[in-house]
């Protein structure tokens, strides 16, 4: 027999990861959390649906790096939510993956020490244990959905997912969002094209099979029925923004040339504010001016917004880490935060109760 080695040439080691089933077990979420999480997911559906007339306003914190900070963020939106609540629907980004162009940290989960020590066992153990706490408070929470295995642990207290503009083109994100039980918003690719994130809501709505793990961290295959509550995020790409009124008339109809609902959520960081923290306000300003002149389609935003206003590199001695400032992309602070919010609330409370839901013909009469 040969003793030719041919497998695993590139791996150096192996580690059997906790599974699913443990991870709940050694967090559990209480019947409030899940409450929380099912009331979420509801009322984002009934957005889509437009029988919630409210905006929905994915904010927070570009990604997750210190969960004291993260509750401290989260307890000032549980209160911000509350008071514009009439109008704006309000949940917390508590992403934990963050997907590299090239190479850095890769969120919480991945590194929680951020040293490049890959702890990923107490990753998962801190993740679960702060969206079950943000749960306990009534906050609802999203985040992006990268790594497939991953749904199987965390998306149980999940009340909105993303697809990132780097992975929508990805059938395995297609696939694994099919199965969510979250609604789910596809962004466009980062040359700031529709296509990409246009086919991916043609295929997220069809049932898949796909290989996967189960509840038990059993290799399976998954079998999913389909998910009918995704919809698009423009955010821009390619050094240009898509958030104006031409390209979100461009984003209608070339939804409605696919038979997709016509349901647009605009990200005011990203290339929408090429990449300048203090654009967002701005962004979402002219969003909501959209709205008053008419705009059906939008049905929601995102902002990227932390404690304190900016972004700082990760330093060698970790203790030197500024508190509420993202290590990430850059944020609005908490002050223009609850700014932003509330002027959004004002400009648009009166207007959104009047808005109503066109059927792909009146849509198609209305651009003609």
């Amino acid at each position: 027999m040969t003793n030719l080695i041919v497998d695993d040439i590139n791996v150096l080691n192996e580690e059997t990861l906790i599974n699913p089933n443990e991870l709940k077990a050694a967090v559990p979420a209480s019947d409030n959390a899940l409450a929380t999480v099912s009331e979420g997911r509801q009322t984002i559906k009934n957005i889509l649906q437009r029988v919630d007339p409210r905006l929905l306003v994915i904010v927070g914190p570009c990604s997750i790096h210190d969960l004291d900070c993260a509750r401290e963020y989260a307890a000032r939106l549980k209160r911000l939510a509350d008071e514009v609540s009439d109008t704006l629907y309000l949940v917390m980004r508590v992403y934990f993956e963050k997907p590299r162009t090239t190479v850095g940290w890769k969120g919480l989960i991945n590194d929680p020490h951020l040293n490049d020590s890959f702890n990923i066992s107490e990753g998962l153990l801190l993740g679960r244990k702060l969206l079950v706490d943000l749960a306990e408070t009534g906050l609802p929470t999203s985040t992006e959905a990268l790594d497939p295995v991953l749904p199987q642990y965390l998306q149980d207290l999940i009340s909105w997912s993303a697809i990132g503009a780097r992975t929508a083109e990805s059938q395995t994100h297609r696939e694994m969002a099919s199965g969510l039980s979250s609604a789910v918003g596809f962004k466009n690719g980062t040359d700031g094209g529709l296509e990409v994130a246009i086919n991916a809501l043609q295929s997220v709505s069809s049932p898949h099979r796909f290989l996967g793990i189960n509840h038990e961290g059993a290799v399976s295959i998954i079998h999913t029925r389909g998910n009918s509550h995704a919809h698009i995020v423009l955010r821009g790409g390619g050094g240009n923004t898509n958030y104006d009124s031409v390209n979100v008339s461009i984003c209608e109809q070339q939804l409605l040339k696919a038979d997709i609902p016509v349901n647009i959520m605009i990200d005011c960081s990203h290339a929408n504010s090429s990449k300048n923290h203090n654009l967002q306000p701005l962004v979402m300003k002219n969003v909501a001016n959209q709205i008053l002149e008419g705009n059906q389609s939008i049905i929601g935003l995102m902002a990227e917004s932390n404690i304190h206003a900016g972004n700082q590199s990760i330093p060698a001695d970790r203790n030197q880490l500024e508190y509420g400032i993202s290590i990430t992309d850059a944020c609005v602070d908490w002050e223009t935060t609850e700014s932003m919010m509330r002027d959004l609330r004002s400009s648009v409370k009166d207007v959104l109760p009047g808005r109503i839901l066109l059927s792909r013909e009146e849509s198609l009469k209305k651009s003609a």
